[in-house]
């Protein structure tokens, strides 16, 4: 394994030229210089995928062949050819990060007791950490919110943390931004990534992976990342390229200007729509056109944030001037701007949107004129479910009625007349279905965008200038990514007007979006739950699936932030906003939606006179080192781990028995199907990372340690105890399970038809000796990059996934654990095969030896055969299997050297 490149065995080193820069002269990688004309024809982000391959070619991990294959994309990319891809970091934030770190520190227990080095599981590539899931919406709407929730979390959370700071000084090349700084992506863009990554032997684009599916937001910023699984990122940390397969290019040409009454949160929600109906997942979807050229960095990133949502692996955006621009307002050093500048158009890697000859894409390009976006929300259970804000009303109502799915909620005709009484804070109220109860600016796709910001800074002076308010039963919350909003909220004057509405700072960090909402006042929690109402969220982040944002809120709906202040006046979703009023002002006048909102022209002039470079300079000048509670933490030394019987770090099982050579794989006999799922299975049904219900197994196991209730914490900030995580694997109080007689966390034993806890369930079966499957539909394990969605069915005894396709990120962590990702023929399901899960089911492995995508017989005792596809996709994932995992695959190598 090489730290650094190694020229004389590059063969194309000849294609090394010399920039002249401010501060003295680079060599680089000239891609211009190969001369070859379908360089010029390539995608923008195929071509960064190529200086990866040129610059890291020596005929061994990265192959002459393999540079061949990028430059011919045009036909190979239709070919599903692998390639190495070498990204130049690699980002975590702490709820993934965690994890990554405990499965490092194991690992060199694991080459300890092979005999080899510990230290040879060292990160070679860089690494930065960002805790940013550090903030539970505890205390809100007073001026000492963020003190007190950050104290909160930081209490609760304080062995983790210790953890953390144990591996920034046992591990090399790994940073830490501690907590109450801001999440990981705006950190990402505003700070961390520099365009072209110049910490190693030459410059080249800056290229990212991360343990977040939203890492795709740099891609705003001209700079190539998407989101991996925590498995794939270790391995990545240790020097492996990603074996990926060539993706298409999807194009997508955008023309025009945004309306005045629209934002780019309606924008980013169109095309999520557009694209989930496109079909791209596993596909890059690059844009161009124009219409590019009118869109901000903050707007772009605010598109590529989404690119899970709409199923891409990432949605691009090439460097051109306002990515130089957005560099110096950001701080970005002078030099290095300047330099990146000049490397990037040396090398054709810089683009200008008005006049440029478009690359070749894949396919039927697609087209979006900005004026025709509309003021849109998504929800209420999924975020490609966009919804006009203008037929949300007729919407929502005839969803209440409609049979049980992603847009109804199976109400008869007196339950959808549902109210309840709520006497707070000394008034009286009726929740009625569609009450706003939870409104939250909430970090991740907006709060990066000082447009979008700022527009909800003015609707909240306009509407206070009136005299409206928000109502005592919503709960508000403004979580910016950074302190940088602070700053500009400040600056223009506005900070003063959320407040006054309710939306104090809670904190920096992801909140209410991964279900770090809080919990409701007790009046509210109680009308909800006594009456059945269906009551609404409105966020401006990008995930709303079932149980996530908070297990009482059933209409979710994801919107722009200041339309999420608009629907806290309101007071609910079941309003137009044309016809009807948001409220009355001081003399009893109606007021409407339309007398409060600024025009984009307003926004933009207070963007440009309060957003300013300075105040990205004062945030980020001393960001790595923490509030005093982090520099008085105290860390162990040492290059290994002293595990302790704490409740947040605990040594897994992974590597526990682990030999020199991996055993020979096992046929999966007479396995037991834990769950008979159906469509649209997310990471957060398998792997929740919201709050530790009371009657659970894992609360059953915290209160057996002596830890209370009130200390419970949530799944999300015990990723690093894989007992509480196993425990926490298909918890989600929303999961169907076909097999159990109503919705929530079940399964049934079907030797006893005892119905009781997913995990007790899988334990019986384990004590059995057998193992399992599951049963699936349509894009399983989408959502959240999610480790412990695999990390946890393995941990449960789970053998194989048998699906109708799945979430690409969740495919691989599946192989990654040893779990066998299989598919059902095209048109056929557990359905059509008259599967309900009481079948005992036999897969022949053929030693491991499996055909790539290839399909094998899959039998059942009930007499049921069938063919279903191997989703191991590239030889280096079969390698994986055969070893039990990519961990063990790395384990293994490096103890070999």
């Amino acid at each position: 394994m090489k730290r650094f490149l190694n020229r004389s065995s590059n063969p194309f080193s000849k294609y090394i030229k010399t920039l002249t820069a401010s501060k003295g002269k680079e060599e680089y990688f000239n891609l211009p210089a190969l001369q070859d004309s379908r360089y010029e024809e390539l995608p923008y982000s195929i071509r960064v995928l190529l200086e990866s391959a040129v610059r890291n070619c020596d005929n061994f991990s990265v192959k002459e062949g393999d540079v061949e294959k990028i430059l011919n994309w045009e036909k190979t990319s239709e070919q599903g050819v692998e390639i190495p891809f070498h990204p130049a970091r690699v980002v975590l934030q702490d709820f993934t990060g965690v994890p990554a770190c405990v499965d490092l520190a194991a690992m060199r227990d694991a080459i300890k007791n092979m005999g080899g080095d510990p230290e040879k599981i060292n990160p070679l590539k860089q690494v930065d950490l960002v805790i940013d899931h550090s903030v539970q919406v505890d205390v809100f709407g007073s001026d000492d919110a963020r003190t007190r929730n950050e104290q909160i979390e930081f209490n609760r959370n304080r062995e983790r943390f210790q953890f953390l700071k144990w591996g920034q000084k046992a591990f090399e090349n790994f940073s830490i931004v501690p907590p109450g700084s801001g999440i990981v992506h705006q950190v990402n863009l505003e700070y961390l990534a520099s365009v072209v990554y110049n910490r190693g032997e030459m410059p080249c684009p800056d290229s990212v992976v991360g343990t977040d599916s939203h890492t795709t937001m740099i891609n705003g910023l001209g700079v190539l990342g998407w989101g991996v699984g925590g498995i794939e990122a270790e391995a990545v940390m240790l020097g492996q390229p990603i074996s990926m397969v060539l993706p298409e290019v999807v194009g997508f040409e955008l023309t025009g200007d945004l309306s005045p009454e629209t934002t780019a949160t309606d924008l980013v929600l169109t095309v999520v729509q557009m694209l989930r109906q496109r079909g791209v997942v596993g596909k890059f979807v690059e844009f161009y056109g124009d219409g590019v050229a009118n869109l901000t960095i903050a707007d772009r990133a605010t598109i590529g944030n989404m690119a899970p949502e709409y199923g891409a692996t990432c949605g691009f955006f090439s460097v051109d001037d306002q990515t130089i621009n957005y560099m110096k307002l950001s701080g970005r050093d002078e030099d290095h701007v300047n330099m990146t500048q000049e490397y990037l158009k040396q090398n054709g890697l810089y683009r200008d949107y008005l006049n440029e000859k478009t690359p070749k894409y894949s396919g039927e390009l697609m087209h979006l004129d900005l004026s025709s976006v509309e003021p849109s929300l998504s929800g209420p259970k999924r975020p490609h479910d966009r919804v006009r804000m203008s037929t949300l009303k007729k919407e929502f109502k005839e969803a209440l009625t409609s049979e049980v799915g992603f847009h109804g909620y199976g109400l008869d005709e007196k339950q959808a007349k549902a109210t309840a009484k709520l006497n707070i804070k000394g008034e009286e109220f009726e929740l009625k279905h569609g009450s706003v109860v939870i409104s939250a600016i909430t970090s991740c796709t907006n709060t990066s965008n000082p447009g979008v910001m700022i527009a909800a800074g003015m609707i909240a002076k306009n509407a206070v200038k009136k005299g409206l308010r928000v109502k005592p039963y919503v709960k508000t919350s403004l979580s910016p990514g950074s302190e940088v909003v602070s700053f500009y909220y400040q600056e223009a004057g506005l900070q003063e007007y959320l407040d006054q509405l309710g939306y104090t700072t809670a904190g920096y960090g992801c909140m209410t979006c991964i279900g770090n909402s809080g919990e409701l006042p007790t009046e509210v929690h109680e009308a909800i739950e006594n009456s059945d109402v269906v009551a609404a969220a409105v966020l401006s982040g990008n995930r709303n699936f079932e149980g996530r944002v908070h297990p009482l809120t059933q209409a979710n709906y994801l919107a722009s932030p200041p339309l999420c202040v608009a629907y806290a006046l309101a007071g609910t979703v079941d309003i137009d906003f044309a016809n009807e009023p948001i409220g009355q002002d001081q003399d009893g006048n109606d007021v409407y939606l339309r007398d409060i909102w600024p025009t984009r022209q307003e926004i933009g002039e207070v963007v440009n006179k309060s957003v300013k470079s300075e105040h990205f300079k004062k945030n980020y000048a001393n960001i790595t080192k923490g509030n005093k509670d982090w520099q008085s933490l105290s860390a162990g030394s040492g290059k290994l781990y002293d595990w302790d019987d704490s409740t947040y770090i605990h040594n897994p099982p992974f590597f526990a028995g682990m030999g020199v050579k991996p055993d020979p794989v096992q046929d999966i006999e007479e396995a037991y199907c834990l769950l008979n799922l159906g469509d649209s299975i997310t990471t957060d049904h398998i792997s929740p990372a919201g709050k530790i219900a009371r009657d659970s197994p894992a609360a059953r196991y915290l209160q057996e340690k002596g830890v209370s209730e009130r200390d419970f914490n949530t799944y999300g900030s015990r990723r690093g105890n894989d007992e509480i995580m196993a425990r926490g694997t298909f918890a989600n109080i929303r999961l169907i399970n076909k097999m159990a007689s109503k919705v929530g966390p079940l399964a049934v034993n079907v030797n006893t038809n005892e119905e009781k806890a997913v995990f007790d369930v899988a334990e019986d079966y384990q004590k059995e000796g057998k193992p399992m499957i599951i049963l699936a539909g349509k894009e399983y394990g989408s959502g959240s990059s999610r480790d412990w969605a695999a990390k946890g069915p393995y941990l449960q005894g789970v053998k194989a996934v048998i699906a109708e396709s799945f979430e690409r990120i969740h495919r691989s962590n599946l192989v990654g654990m040893g779990i066998l990702p299989l598919q059902f023929a095209e048109g056929e399901s557990a359905e059509t095969l008259g599967l309900d899960g009481t079948e005992r089911f036999n897969i022949e492995l053929n030693k491991g030896d499996l055909p790539l995508r290839g399909e094998i017989d899959v039998t059942t005792n009930t007499g049921k055969t069938f063919k279903a596809i191997v989703r191991i996709d590239t030889e280096p994932e079969k390698e994986y299997f055969k070893n039990g995992g990519i961990l063990h695959y790395m384990i293994r190598s490096l103890n070999d050297q």
